[in-house]
């Protein structure tokens, strides 16, 4: 096949040349200018909707501007694969009401636009972007740099990312670009280690071969809402003879049919896709360059961004490194953040605006816990002043295991799962993630526990020893590392990423370094890593053939942790320091009233005499009502009535002002009830009442002094109460809680996470009969809450007594025995959690296309499988021993569209229909 060479970039002395050729680019068909209303005072949106004739094909575009006619940098945005203009729109109107030029456009084979997907050809997508660039200058209100030269900036996501990079290779008019989740090497990208990467592979071609493109049509991308489609017919690609590729030029259809065969690249598809990519052109990429790349992306990982940022960097370019939530397994979570920043780096480098604030040279955006409101993951950002790279400070842990044979199967079948494009990160919320490896495919090796909490921050590496009996001595390995939970059964596979590696000339052995994923992930201490090398990876081509490979571990497990990055401090209100001061006050205070009020307490203050026979009842309540302040007939709290036993977790469920948090102050004796009673194992409930101290409660946070340590806080707070320190049990608490090292380091260094721990730590101390806690998983992510539930589940179970207030229904119908729902200061259902729910063990499966009876009927005959039922959003299968994995797996292989899996909210459904829909 006969490669098109890179031409060579534009120089400055040859522009002049360009407006002469600019001359035959001509509008051929314009829909008119029209203006959009502002919020507030921003000014006024102008967009111009124009098809403009390229070589070969018309291109549809929108300028958009604002204001008056004074002179403005300009900005070209470029949209994802599968998308068109209409993707950029929203964004592009928030530039223009910041004072630039705006020109979208849709890619050639997308949207409105003519000619045929050239994976953004050097001779004709990024020709393209030259001549808009060539269109711009010749706008009166663009300022220009010298003639035929506007100040310019490029910027777009995924495809659009790609053709930012490229201009700024091509043209040096381009002044600043910002691509987002793209890539460096699209060959590296989709033959990673000289393996295929077939699945999203097959996802391009597809999404390429439709006849009419439609916005958002490849995962990770999004359309925005209220777009608007530009009036008129869509263009007919250019050349009416369609191939199996559709919209692709030949030469890519007949690489990817080639590969897809074959199984795996060769040379020549590898050299056409180089062609194609920005590091063809990277040492001439010498502007200011924002990457924003996404941590959940098994389509351009982080190591793509890493390639990037490497090599502009030394052509002494200003850069700057954005690890942020999402990617192309899940859409971009903070897609208004990074547009944000996007502006601000604009106004950097072409406003020269020098009190911009660009933001730091590495940002890293971790979690920050849940918000207990609606579940959402809370996100907070660590930077440095330097980009770390992937292998910065790393740190070696032994892996045990001798050394493992596994089977390569018979056509690769059944692969292992790691993810799936564009749902990949969803999936991940999934209990213990979505990853799952056959029995006899895989080999495993664990390290000790952690001693201390470890960021793995990069890629891992280790080094194998690999045989294969493959009759050419090949092996296609996939490798990933869990995080494994300290009971040896709960792992997670961070950002659902596995990497590939071909090895060669491995029938005597052969070494091979794997470098891992890319993550940022926070291993606990306790934990263990854990290295799974398995022979098949359904997003990948594995051998047909089948092989036994064998694989040991001579060396260490190398992570990288970048301790010049730092976790962006969560803030302590001011309050804070002086509770510690105000609990030793309070709790002297309540040792006073007990001693002054211990005898003759009884008749003589009102306080009703203990009831012997509830004394092993740990909470019963009756006719409670607590009025609002001021009011006769306004309650926050109104004829309550329920009782808990021993044992029991109890959820306390309800919406936003259905007395929840009025209940559980009533129930501690920080504020007094309007009629009814509170008793604790037969003892009445009042302000200082000796009951109290068997009841740990977690209401409303906890404050801690954050320049000591976790144990130094524990024991102020203990001392405070003035009891014995042998009564606090502190080892025992702290072993529940699950802190490890932790605990010794200073407050100010935890994570939002794991100070929501140790506040349930200091609930724990003396190891109360009854524990009452209020949202405990809120500022936890995923794997803390399920940790979380077990810490609940194993306190109540050595006979004690948990009562949880959460908005997290499905963390309460997964840990709570019994349930009491209240709803406007009202009792509406009290009972066990099964007897509410109607129990059952039922997923959705959320479809993106309709299925036939037939494919119902093959799902409701898998093994492991209940029964299956039509729902509004796709299928409500029911489990009778399949675990969920195995399912998503039985799924694809079926080829069912699936779009998003999860469990059916049962007890979201009766919570609601209690309520009337109120929450």
């Amino acid at each position: 096949m006969k490669l098109r060479l890179p031409q060579p970039r534009l120089p400055r002395r040859r522009r002049t040349r360009l407006l002469a050729g600019a001359a035959a680019l001509a509008v051929v068909a314009g829909a008119g200018t029209w203006t959009a209303a502002a919020s507030g005072d921003a000014p006024a949106v102008h967009r111009t909707d124009s098809m403009v004739e390229m070589p070969g094909a018309a291109v549809d575009t929108s300028y958009f501007t604002a204001g008056g006619g004074q002179k403005r940098p300009a900005v070209l945005l470029g949209h994802g694969f599968g998308g068109s203009k209409d993707d950029v729109r929203a964004q592009a109107e928030r530039l223009a009401q910041d004072g630039y030029a705006v020109l979208t456009w849709s890619a050639r084979g997308f949207g409105r636009s003519g000619g045929r997907i050239g994976l953004n050809d050097p001779d004709y997508e990024v020709k393209d972007v030259s001549r808009l660039v060539d269109w711009l200058a010749r706008r009166p209100e663009v300022e220009l740099d010298g003639d035929g030269d506007p100040r310019v900036g490029v910027a777009g996501a995924s495809y659009g990312g790609a053709i930012s990079l490229l201009a700024a290779g091509y043209d040096e008019r381009v002044d600043a670009i910002a691509p987002q989740i793209t890539y460096w090497n699209l060959a590296d990208s989709l033959f990673p280690q000289g393996v295929f990467k077939k699945l999203w592979a097959g996802l391009f071609f597809t999404t390429g071969s439709a006849d009419g493109m439609r916005p958002g049509s490849l995962p990770g991308t999004a359309t925005a809402p209220g777009t608007a489609t530009a009036p008129g017919p869509a263009p007919a690609p250019a050349d009416a003879t369609a191939t199996a590729c559709g919209r692709f030029q030949p030469e890519l259809c007949a690489m990817y049919e080639r590969v897809a065969v074959a199984g795996k690249p060769d040379a020549e598809a590898r050299a056409l896709l180089e062609t194609r990519s920005p590091s063809a052109v990277g040492d001439r990429i010498k502007v200011p360059t924002l990457i924003v790349q996404g941590q959940e992306d098994s389509l351009f990982p982080l190591d793509q961004a890493d390639a990037m940022a490497k090599a502009i960097a030394a052509n002494g370019a200003p850069v700057s490194v954005d690890w942020a939530a999402g990617g192309h397994d899940g859409g971009m979570r903070e897609s208004g953040r990074v547009e944000d920043r996007v502006a601000a780096w604009f106004d950097r480098y072409l406003k020269d605006d020098k009190g911009a604030d660009t933001g730091p040279v590495f940002r890293v955006s971790r979690s920050g816990g849940i918000d207990s409101t609606d579940g959402a993951v809370q996100l907070r950002g660590a930077s440095g002043e330097r980009y770390p790279g992937l292998t910065a400070g790393p740190r070696e842990f032994a892996l045990g295991g001798r050394e493992q044979s596994f089977a390569n199967p018979a056509g690769g079948a059944p692969p292992a799962l790691s993810s799936l494009p564009g749902i990949g990160g969803q999936l991940a919320a999934l209990g213990a993630g979505l990853s799952l490896d056959f029995p006899g495919q895989y080999a495993r090796f664990d390290s000790e526990p952690l001693a201390r909490e470890v960021r793995i921050t990069g890629t891992p590496t280790v080094t194998l020893n690999v045989r294969s009996t493959a009759a050419d001595g090949s092996a296609v390995l996939f490798g990933k590392v869990y995080d494994v939970g300290p009971d040896g059964r709960q792992q997670v596979l961070p950002s659902q990423l596995v990497a590939p590696v071909r090895v060669e000339n491995a029938r005597q052995g052969a070494a091979v370094e794997l470098r891992l994923p890319a993550v940022d992930h926070a291993v606990e201490a306790g934990h263990r890593l854990r290295l799974v090398v398995a022979a098949t990876d359904l997003g990948y081509a594995s051998p047909a053939a089948p092989a036994t490979y064998t694989v040991s571990v001579p060396g260490a497990l190398a992570v990288p942790v970048a301790d010049g990055v730092r976790t962006a401090s969560a803030g302590l209100p001011a309050w804070t320091w002086g509770l510690p001061l105000g609990a030793a006050l309070l709790a002297a205070a309540l040792l006073g009233v007990r001693r002054t009020g211990r005898e003759g307490a009884g008749a003589r203050d009102g306080v009703p005499q203990p009831e012997p026979a509830a004394a092993d009842v740990p909470l019963e309540i009756t006719g409670l009502t607590k009025r609002y302040a001021g009011a006769q007939d306004r309650y926050a709290v109104r004829d309550l009535s329920f009782r808990v036993e021993k044992g029991q977790v109890l959820g306390l469920l309800g919406p936003n002002g259905a007395g929840k948090t009025t209940t559980l102050r009533m129930l501690m004796g920080l504020i007094s009830p309007d009629e009814g009673e509170i008793r604790v194992f037969g003892h009445a409930v009042r302000a200082g009442a000796p009951v109290l101290s068997r009841v740990g409660a977690f209401v409303e946070g906890a404050g801690f002094l954050p320049h000591l340590s976790g144990r130094a806080n524990l024991e102020l707070y203990w001392q405070a109460t003035g009891r014995p320190a042998e009564h606090a049990h502190m080892a025992q608490a702290l072993e529940i809680a699950g802190l490890g090292d932790a605990l010794e380091r200073a407050v100010r260094t935890y994570s939002q996470g794991m100070r929501q721990r140790l506040a349930i730590a200091q609930a724990m101390l003396g190891m109360p009969d009854l524990l009452i806690l209020d949202e405990p998983t809120n500022g936890l992510d995923p794997p803390q809450i399920r940790e979380m539930r077990d810490v609940m589940i194993r306190y109540a179970a050595g006979g004690r007594t948990v009562i949880v207030s959460s908005h997290l229904l499905s963390e309460v119908e997964q840990t709570c025995t019994h349930l009491v729902v209240m709803d406007r200061g009202r009792l509406v259902r009290a009972g066990e959690v099964a007897e509410i729910t109607g129990g059952g063990d039922t997923l959705l499966v959320a479809l993106a296309g309709p299925v036939d009876e037939g494919t119902v009927a093959k799902v409701a005959a898998l093994e492991g499988v209940g029964a299956v039922t039509a729902a509004d959003d796709g299928l409500l299968v029911r489990l009778e021993g399949a675990t969920a994995a195995a399912l998503i797996a039985e799924l694809v292989r079926l080829e069912v569209p699936v779009s998003a899996v999860g469990p059916h909210r049962r007890l979201e459904d009766a919570f609601l229909t209690l309520i009337g829909g109120a929450a």
